[in-house]
């Protein structure tokens, strides 16, 4: 086909609520502040909803699923060699593959392509600014795409603190090549109050959308190696979407679509903004 394949989703009529019952649970964080199955379903019960961007992830062919955040490379390598050791305890099998993963951390090499957010100040041009993508090339060790802040116990400030619910953009964040002890201490800074993207070789970007197409290794490179870290037979590459493995070997295209869907829970920076807290409600 001349076009790739266009998702066009209608907007969903009824709001859903979301129980927190797994083990990041970066929606629920990110709605409600805590994770916590009483506080989200008194949310719920008192009828708090929020408007929140959703993505569309497609292949030039077909599309692949909704969600709300996606990691390639790093991230995705990850999740892969953790569901390859499900017979282990989660708490376990996730240690166990984080650090697996990163004694062998290894860049993918892949090509980015990105519309910037455009603003309505633009006015006129803003159509024509439309086919003004921009791309970058090179070796990444990990690359995410969220459009919510996902906030979660292991980075309270959120994985992706410069994007909110639903102001319409996704955050991009690119971590090109570098050594193993700064790639450790890029990943310690989301625990801290420290700026984890004031790094030579972090790159952060605010989209509309977003292209990711893989690089595939030769059969030299990409030969079986214990730690899952390698392009599969089958010559498809993980990515961890709403943290589920999803396996492609496509470019994947990711679209924002601005408050699609309405979800029960509140805005987190208003809270902040107002010093509430939120134990209980």
């Amino acid at each position: 086909k001349d076009t790739d394949y266009v998702p066009r989703p209608a907007r969903a009529p009824l709001p859903l609520g979301v129980i927190p019952a797994g083990t990041t649970n970066i929606l629920a964080y990110t709605l409600y502040g805590i994770k916590h199955p009483v506080t989200a379903t008194l949310h719920i019960i008192m009828g708090h909803v929020q408007p929140v961007d959703v993505c569309t992830f497609s292949t030039p062919s077909k599309l692949l699923r909704f969600g709300f955040s996606a990691m390639f490379g790093f991230g995705a390598r990850t999740l892969a060699l953790a569901e390859k050791h499900r017979w282990m305890p989660s708490s376990q099998r996730k240690d166990f593959a984080f650090i697996k993963t990163l004694a062998n951390l290894r860049p993918e090499e892949c090509e980015l392509s990105f519309l910037p957010l455009q603003t309505s100040q633009e006015g006129s041009h803003e159509n024509d600014s439309k086919d003004q993508w921009h791309k970058i090339q090179g070796h990444f060790l990990n690359v995410s795409i969220m459009a919510i802040p996902c906030l979660c116990s292991m980075a309270p400030r959120g994985l992706a603190p410069n994007t909110r619910l639903n102001n319409g953009s996704m955050a991009l964040i690119a971590v090109q090549n570098t050594s193993r002890s700064a790639f450790i201490k890029h990943l310690k800074r989301y625990a801290s109050v420290k700026n984890q993207f004031n790094f030579p070789f972090v790159e952060t970007y605010t989209v509309e959308e977003v292209k990711v197409q893989p690089r595939f290794k030769s059969m030299f490179d990409s030969k079986d190696d214990t730690c899952g870290n390698s392009t599969s037979a089958e010559g498809t590459y993980p990515w961890n979407i709403d943290g589920d493995l999803v396996e492609e070997g496509s470019a994947v295209h990711v679209r924002l679509h601005p408050q699609l869907i309405d979800l029960y829970g509140v805005n987190i920076d208003e809270l902040q903004g107002s010093k509430a807290t939120c134990n209980c409600i």
